[in-house]
């Protein structure tokens, strides 16, 4: 006997996904207008922490592009070829994210060390006028984020928030280096604020792109104690023995489990289906929003198997 239940919580989800989307596309529009103005201010410039600022800034608008349309792409309906619907695009645009983080910060590395070898002359008042815009126009965004958006628990609009927020550190420094610039002539404190805004978002983007892989490889998420939710199904006096243990996110605010459950012969279909009732009830109260349990007795081969008293042990 076996029984699936996801619980019903569409309303609230739903309802953060319609803000997620009306917080990006405004965020979008923002980013993409002021993406140009800082561009075409690094380059009167001649400012590399500006430039990288303004490039990362595109990639900002390419991004927040990139995770409305997989939100909007998350919402198409389940098929009989994609059981689960579409929802798991949203992860693949948060890996994309963290990627293209990656990648932006090694590139804005290696032009910080060029610059370090060969100093360049910037022109420190329009360096901070721009930057100064940057960052009212950063924090506004990250605002918007972080008032209206899920920014802890959906790892798109996480990645999402991720650039932005490296766009804010880049101002933070741009405004550094032209005032250092301004007031005793230190060139190299352009390069060095990059380099600086270019670290953090490397440990970012490694944050994002390796809670995005745990997703994508149906790992336990981590805001599930595996121990915790085996031990609660053991704790029914009817179940005598649990194996086959399964945990992993489908996507954002959706945790999935499955097992199966030894119990006694003389149980009656009834007495079985209150068994499941409480049990969901409890996971649920553990953040399980979908779980497939099957009851079996003794008589099966697979009630031998032993693997969730063997995650419990050694995990």
């Amino acid at each position: 006997m076996s029984h699936s239940h996801e619980h019903a919580h569409h309303h609230h989800h739903n309802h953060v996904h319609t803000n997620n989307k009306r917080v990006l596309t405004l965020s979008f529009i923002i980013i993409a207008a002021f993406m140009v103005v800082e561009l075409v201010g690094g380059f009167i410039a001649n400012s590399l922490a500006l430039l990288s600022d303004g490039v990362h800034m595109l990639s900002d608008a390419f991004s927040l592009g990139f995770a409305l349309f997989a939100f909007k792409y998350a919402e198409r309906h389940a098929t009989m070829n994609m059981t689960f619907g579409y929802k798991r695009f949203e992860i693949l645009a948060a890996l994309f994210n963290g990627v293209l983080l990656f990648v932006i910060s090694i590139g804005i590395m290696i032009e910080a060390f060029r610059r370090f070898a060969s100093p360049q002359e910037v022109l420190s008042a329009e360096m901070f006028f721009i930057s100064v815009t940057g960052l009212i126009v950063n924090i506004i965004v990250a605002w918007l984020m972080l008032s209206g958006g899920d920014t802890k628990h959906n790892i798109n609009i996480r990645g999402a928030f991720l650039h932005v927020l490296g766009d804010l550190l880049g101002s933070v420094g741009a405004i550094a280096a032209a005032l250092l610039i301004w007031a005793f002539n230190f060139t190299i404190a352009d390069p060095i604020a990059s380099l600086l805004v270019s670290l953090l978002l490397l440990k970012s983007s490694y944050g994002l792109i390796k809670d995005s892989l745990n997703i994508l490889m149906e790992g336990t998420p981590k805001d599930i104690d595996i121990d915790q939710v085996v031990e609660t199904v053991k704790s029914e006096e009817a179940i005598q023995n649990v194996h086959d243990c399964h945990v992993w996110t489908i996507s954002n605010g959706l945790n999935a489990f499955s097992c199966h459950a030894v119990v006694s012969d003389t149980l009656s279909i009834k007495e079985c289906e209150a068994l499941l009732q409480r049990i969901e009830k409890e996971l649920n109260a553990l953040n399980i929003h979908h779980m497939t349990i099957q009851l079996e007795s003794h008589e099966n081969p697979h009630s031998r198997t032993t693997l969730c008293e063997h995650i419990t042990a050694t995990s």
